[in-house]
């Protein structure tokens, strides 16, 4: 059984590195030329914080569009890298992969790493939900939760993408009321998961804390109801949004993987 998980493994990241060659040229540096200029005016910016703050604001405006990803259970996996049009997931992750390199030649590396498990290009592989997302981006090293008091352990079976199967996730979720009292521990860059109460989905919706210089926090996101990549105040959308519980997720700085 060990030799065959390692075959597989050694397979999967085989794949991905050969992934990453077909995405080399200059025809994948073109599907995602803001993000290297960004990456370039962000390098001295002194943390990723500050960082994620700098580009995820220049991408403010950017049309929101869904499905943007190729792949299925029986269509081949394409590592996507465009910047012009995002959901809540890909604008996360473009933003995180941009933060996190020291060099543009990097980044889609760093993405493919952030969007698939072992950074291996399959359908399979990638993050569908968020709790994998979260799971396997806390492995790899890439983020940390953010501990705030009163933090419980959902356990939740998914089963809203039927080819996937049924799954089993522990989910770390963070009453309304918790996060509302302990805002002093959340940062600029935070990740922030909000949990679905729909019995087979774990999360409806993610972005970033933006913690202004007054103290106020905003959530920085592409909204599907706005079309867009905008701000709005984090405590209107939880209002607004019935939201009881998210999740909390920083990411950490490069020399921190290891």
């Amino acid at each position: 059984m060990i030799d065959s998980a390692l075959s597989r493994r050694s397979v999967l990241r085989l794949f991905a590195g050969g992934a990453a060659l077909a995405i080399g040229g200059p025809e994948a540096r073109a599907a995602h030329a803001r993000m290297t200029r960004l990456i370039d005016k962000a390098e001295g910016l002194p943390s990723i914080g500050a960082r994620i703050d700098f580009i995820s604001r220049a991408l403010i405006g950017t049309p929101y569009r869904g499905y943007t990803l190729i792949g299925g259970p029986r269509k081949a996996e394409k590592f996507v890298t465009r910047d012009d049009v995002f959901d809540c997931v890909t604008y996360c992750e473009a933003v995180l992969a941009a933060a996190m390199v020291r060099g543009a030649e990097d980044y889609a590396d760093t993405l493919r790493q952030i969007r698939y498990r072992d950074g291996a290009v399959s359908w399979r592989e990638r993050n569908h939900y968020f709790s994998q997302w979260c799971e396997r981006n806390v492995a790899n090293r890439k983020c940390r939760p953010v501990a705030v008091p009163g933090g419980e352990i959902i356990n939740k079976t998914l089963a809203y993408m039927p080819e996937l199967g049924a799954q089993r996730m522990q989910i770390t979720a963070v009453p309304r009321a918790s996060l509302l009292s302990n805002t002093e521990l959340l940062a600029s860059g935070d990740i922030i998961g909000f949990l679905s109460q729909r019995p087979k989905l774990d999360y409806f919706h993610i972005g970033f804390v933006i913690v202004a210089p007054d103290g106020g926090l905003w959530l920085r996101h592409a909204s599907k109801s706005r079309r867009r990549v905008l701000d709005e105040p984090l405590v209107r959308f939880l209002k607004l949004n019935r939201v009881k519980a998210v999740t909390l997720l920083r990411p950490r700085e490069p020399q921190d993987f290891a």
